[in-house]
Formats: C-alpha cells, sequence, structure tokens
C-alpha cells in the first residue's frame, strides 16, 4: 500500500504516518531527508528520534529517494519516508535542474514499481499567497506537481488538520 499524508507545520502527520506503520506489523524503515542546519533543527529531528520505536530501522537520505526505494527489501517492509518538503528543498539547493529532473522521475518510478509498503509525509504548500521569491515559487510549484503525481499511485491520502487525518483518496483510517 502506497500512502501520502499531507498537511501543515505540526499539524500531526508525522505522527499519524508513525501511527500507520506501526499498525501494518512489518519491518518498518524510517527514511529521513531532513539535513542538521542549525541547533532548532537538530532538536526537531532529536525529537522525531526518540518518538519512533527503537526496533525500527533507519535511512538517513537527503537526494536520491529513488535509491533508497528501489533498495528496500521486499513486501514484508514498510518505508516510511519523512518528508518529501525537505528532500525537495534539498533539491533545488542544489541547483542543478537535471539532477532534480532525475531524482524526480527515479523517485517516482521505483515507487511506481516497488513490493514494500510506503508512507510519505509532506507539508502541503498550496494554501498560501503566492511567494515572492523565484525560489519560493518554484518550491511551490515542484511540490506541487509532486504532490499530483505522487497521489495518482497512492492507494490513499491524507490532510492532517490540528492532528485530525482528513481521508482525501482510498479506505478510511481505523486504529
Amino acid at each position: 500500500m502506497k500512502q501520502l499524508i499531507l498537511g501543515g507545520v505540526r499539524s500531526g502527520k508525522s505522527r499519524l504516518a508513525e501511527k500507520l506503520a506501526l499498525s501494518l506489523d512489518k519491518s518498518v524503515i524510517y527514511v529521513a531527508t531532513a539535513t542538521v542546519g542549525d541547533d532548532e533543527m537538530a532538536d526537531r529531528i532529536q525529537s522525531h528520534k526518540e518518538s519512533r520505536p527503537s526496533d525500527w530501522g533507519l535511512v538517513e537520505e537527503t537526494l536520491s529517494l529513488g535509491a533508497v526505494i528501489d533498495a528496500s527489501p521486499n513486501e514484508n517492509t514498510c518505508l516510511l519516508i519523512d518528508c518529501l518538503t525537505l528532500w525537495m528543498t534539498n533539491l533545488l539547493c542544489k541547483d542543478d535542474p537535471q539532477r532534480l529532473e532525475d531524482e524526480i522521475a527515479s523517485f517516482l518510478r521505483a515507487l511506481a514499481n516497488t513490493q514494500a509498503d510506503i508512507i510519505m509525509v509532506s507539508n502541503e504548500t498550496g494554501l498560501g499567497v503566492v511567494p515572492m521569491g523565484e525560489l519560493s515559487r518554484q518550491f511551490c510549484d515542484r511540490t506541487g506537481v509532486l504532490h499530483q503525481s505522487v497521489a495518482e499511485q497512492c492507494d490513499r491520502v491524507v490532510m492532517t488538520i490540528a492532528g485530525l487525518p482528513q481521508v482525501l483518496k482510498g479506505d478510511e483510517i481505523e486504529f
């Protein structure tokens, strides 16, 4: 099963993704895309680490998510990718348009071909005003298009608001 969990900052999307991963009774590999840029981000990353079960695997990958998915063991595995918007930021900051295109294509191809369960977390960026800066507009545009492509492949898409999951596509969530 492929699932996309969208929401704003601190909306409860990561907590929901972790609950969904636990409910699958599979081996979970947490795929972290964040980079430590300052003390505040280091604290956020540490908080995420402490909230996860100790038996979950961890892959820290900031750019090549397609390769991580391709390397996933099998259908008895769940990859929890947190988050696609940080991944997009990392790619855009490389300032290499070809690498950006290649990594997105690799990710979407791997997503289509994997037998593993995948739960992806991402910030919904299309609900605010249009940003003034070119890079910010490019980020919002690219992320919005990515979300559409990912949602097409997903069995379930959820928007999380104030910790409450609103299912946009697929079966309701039952715990």
